[in-house]
C-alpha cells in the first residue's frame, strides 16, 4: 500500500513519485493551498495538496484529524523560507497528486500533540489514541530497542533463552499472589507466578549453566508510581559463578545498554557499597547518588541532654538520632519547613527539628531555633562540626526509632535534592551488598526474609543457627538514581541449609515438604552452586526516557487501584462459569447482613 514511510522522507528522495499511508496529525488551509502533515510510526511529512488538482483538493478540504489516509504524489523541495528544523523532514514536502481515505474517525477524545495535561484514567481508557503520540511512540521504541539489546549481549554470552510456566504454585515472594481455579482439578487452584525463581533455580540442577528469559510477573500487593499487578522483567540465572563474577558480567551488560540506547557512559566499575553503610549515610537501601546530601549521626552527643526527644531515642538501643545539613538552607521560609515537616510525617516522623546557621562564630548566639536551649553550647558545638556546618545553613535533625528516621530523612534528603537543585551528575549506578538474611516481624513475633527464603547466607550453617539476627546474605541489588532497577542473589543448593533457614522462618518440616519438597529433593541430586538477578525493564526503560511512572512505558497498564479502563477490567463472571468452576460467592470483606 506505501512505498515508503512518511518520517523517512528527506532530501535523497527529491523528484521520486512515493505512496504514504498514515493519520491526519493536522489539517490547514492557506490561501487556496491546503497542507496535511501526515503521521506514522515514523514522524511526519507535510504534504500539499493545489487545487489545480480539484479531484484530490475536494477530498482533502473534508477530511479531519486522525482520518487514515493513503497519498500518492511527488517529493519536492519546500519553497525558501519555509524549511521546519523542529521536523526530520522539514527541508521537503510531497505535492499530492491523489489521495484516498481508508478510513474516517471521530474526534478524538483528547489531542494527540497537546501540552494541555490529560487525566490519565483517560488516557488509560483510550490508550489506543494516547499510543499515538509521538512521545508514547518513543518510548515503545526504546522499550523494543532495550530488549532487543539485552537479548542480544545474553546471547552472546551463552544464554539460554527458556520460558517457565505462568500456571504454577503459590510460593511465598513478600506479596499476595493472584489465584486462578482449575476446571479439571475442583477445589484446587494455580497461581500466577510472583517470579520464575523456583523454576530458574531446577534449570540450574539441570545443568542449563546459564539462563534467562524477559518475563511476566504478577503480584498483588499496594501499587506505587514504580509497581504494577503484573510487570515484565528480565530474570538470569547462572552456575559456577560467585557473585562478583554475576556482578561484574551484569555490570557490563548495563553498560553497553546505556551507551547502544541512549549514548550514556556509566561508571566502570560501578561502585560497591554495604547495606548498613547505605542505611547509615543516606537513610535508605536504595541511595542516590547524585544528592551530596548524608545524615550524620549524632546520638552520642544528644544522650546527656535535657531534650528527652533528642535524648531518648539516642539511649534507645533501636533508636537513631540523626543531622542532616542543607547548604544555603537559611533561605528557606518557616511555610516552606512547615511544607518539609508535613512531608516528613507521612513516614511517621512526629516533627522535623531544625537549627538555622547564621553565624558559627558567635557559638550558640549564632544559632536560630527553638531547640537550641535544650542543650549546652559545646554539645551544639560538637553538632555543627560534626554536620559540616556553614553560615547561611539549615540543619534538619530526625530523633526517633531508627526505622522512622531512615525512611523520613532518607526521603527528606531525596526531596530537597530533587527540589533544590543539588543533583551531582546524571547517573549513578551503585552495587548495594552484605544485607540482612532477615528481619524481625514484632507483630508476627517471627523472622522474615529480607530477600527470599532461597537466599544463600555468608556464614556457615553453625554461625546461621546460632545468631539468625545478624546473618548477612549473598545478596546484591543494583541501584540507579535511587531506584533499585535489579535485585539477586547466590541460592542455597545444600539441603541442609536450605532446611534450617526454612526452619528459622517458622517454616516448619511438613509445610515445607508440603510447599518446596521438589526443591529439597532437587537439591539432593547434585545441585551446583548457582546465583542470579532480576531487572526490572519497566523501570530500566521509565529511567532511561526520563518518564515519571512505568505505567509510561508498558503499552496497557493498569490504574493505581489495579484496574484497567480499557477493558473495564476486573469484572463478574457468570453463574454459570462460577458453577463449573465449583465456586460460590460470599460477601466481600466487611459487608454486614444488610448490605447483602
Amino acid at each position: 500500500m506505501r512505498s515508503h514511510k512518511c518520517g523517512e522522507l528527506n532530501t535523497q528522495h527529491l523528484g521520486q513519485s512515493v505512496a504514504l499511508c498514515g493519520w491526519v496529525h493536522r489539517r490547514r488551509d492557506h490561501g487556496g493551498v491546503i497542507f496535511i502533515d501526515l503521521r506514522d510510526r515514523a514522524g511526519l511529512v507535510q504534504v500539499v495538496f493545489d487545487p489545480d488538482a480539484p479531484e484530490s483538493f475536494s477530498i482533502a478540504e473534508s477530511v479531519r484529524s486522525e482520518y487514515v489516509l493513503r497519498i500518492e504524489g511527488i517529493v519536492r523541495d519546500r519553497p525558501e523560507g519555509t524549511h521546519n528544523p523542529n521536523m526530520t523532514t522539514g527541508k521537503i514536502e510531497v505535492l499530492a497528486k491523489s489521495i484516498e481515505v481508508l478510513n474516517e474517525s471521530e474526534t478524538p477524545p483528547f489531542p494527540i500533540e497537546s501540552e494541555i495535561e490529560v487525566n490519565e484514567e483517560m488516557r488509560l481508557r483510550f490508550r489506543y489514541i494516547d499510543l499515538r503520540r509521538t512521545e508514547m511512540q518513543h518510548k515503545m521504541k526504546v522499550r523494543r530497542d532495550v530488549t532487543r539489546n539485552l537479548r542480544q549481549f545474553l546471547d552472546d554470552k551463552e544464554f539460554f533463552e527458556i520460558e517457565t510456566p505462568y500456571l504454577t504454585k503459590a510460593t511465598p515472594e513478600g506479596a499476595r499472589d493472584y489465584i486462578v481455579p482449575s476446571r479439571t482439578h475442583q477445589n484446587a487452584f494455580f497461581a500466577l507466578p510472583q517470579s520464575p525463581q523456583l523454576y530458574k533455580q531446577l534449570l540450574m540442577i539441570a545443568g542449563m549453566e546459564r539462563y534467562y528469559q524477559v518475563v511476566r510477573c504478577f503480584r498483588d500487593e499496594d501499587l506505587r508510581a514504580d509497581r504494577q499487578p503484573e510487570f515484565t522483567q528480565l530474570d538470569i540465572e547462572t552456575s559456577f559463578m560467585n557473585e562478583q563474577e554475576i556482578m561484574a558480567i551484569m555490570e557490563q551488560m548495563i553498560r553497553r545498554l546505556f551507551k547502544d540506547i541512549i549514548d550514556v557512559d556509566l561508571a566502570d566499575p560501578f561502585p560497591v557499597m554495604s547495606y548498613s553503610e547505605a542505611m547509615r549515610r543516606f537513610g535508605s537501601d536504595r541511595p542516590d547518588l547524585r544528592i551530596p546530601l548524608e545524615l550524620v549521626d549524632i546520638a552520642e552527643e544528644m544522650r546527656e541532654v535535657d531534650f528527652k526527644v533528642f535524648s531518648g531515642p539516642a539511649n534507645d538501643p533501636h533508636g537513631r538520632v540523626v543531622a542532616m545539613r542543607l547548604p544555603e538552607g537559611g533561605e528557606l521560609s518557616r511555610k516552606e519547613i512547615d511544607d518539609l515537616t508535613k512531608f516528613v510525617g507521612i513516614y511517621g516522623a512526629k516533627g522535623l527539628a531544625y537549627i538555622k546557621v547564621n553565624d558559627l562564630a558567635a557559638g550558640v548566639e549564632g544559632l536560630q531555633s527553638p531547640i537550641v536551649k535544650f542543650a549546652p553550647d559545646e554539645v551544639w558545638a560538637k553538632v555543627m562540626a560534626k554536620a559540616g556546618a556553614q553560615n547561611g545553613d539549615l540543619i534538619f535533625f530526625g530523633a526517633d526509632k531508627a526505622d522512622v528516621v531512615n525512611e523520613a530523612m532518607g526521603a527528606l534528603r531525596v526531596k530537597l535534592g530533587l527540589d533544590r537543585g543539588l543533583l551531582e551528575g546524571d547517573w549513578k549506578p551503585v552495587w548495594v551488598i552484605d544485607f540482612p538474611m532477615f528481619a524481625w516481624d514484632e507483630k508476627a513475633q517471627r523472622y522474615t526474609a529480607i530477600h527470599h527464603p532461597f537466599t544463600a547466607p555468608s556464614c556457615s550453617i553453625e554461625e546461621l543457627k546460632a545468631d539468625p539476627s545478624h546473618a548477612l546474605s549473598r545478596a546484591y541489588d543494583l541501584v540507579l538514581n535511587g531506584t533499585e532497577v535489579g535485585g539477586g542473589s547466590i541460592r542455597i543448593n545444600r539441603t541442609d541449609m536450605q532446611q534450617i533457614v526454612f526452619a528459622i522462618l517458622g517454616i516448619g518440616h511438613d509445610e515445607a515438604r508440603e510447599k518446596f519438597g521438589f526443591l529439597l529433593d532437587a537439591l539432593k541430586y547434585g545441585a551446583p552452586p548457582h546465583g542470579g538477578i532480576a531487572f526490572g525493564l519497566d523501570r530500566l526503560v521509565m529511567l532511561m526516557t526520563g518518564a515519571h511512572s512505568i505505567r509510561d512505558v508498558i503499552a496497557f497498564p493498569k490504574t493505581q487501584s489495579a484496574a484497567c479502563p480499557l477493558f473495564n477490567a476486573p469484572a463478574f463472571v457468570s453463574e454459570e462459569q462460577l458453577k463449573e468452576l465449583g465456586i460460590k460467592l460470599r460477601k466481600p470483606a466487611g459487608k454486614d447482613e444488610k448490605q447483602e
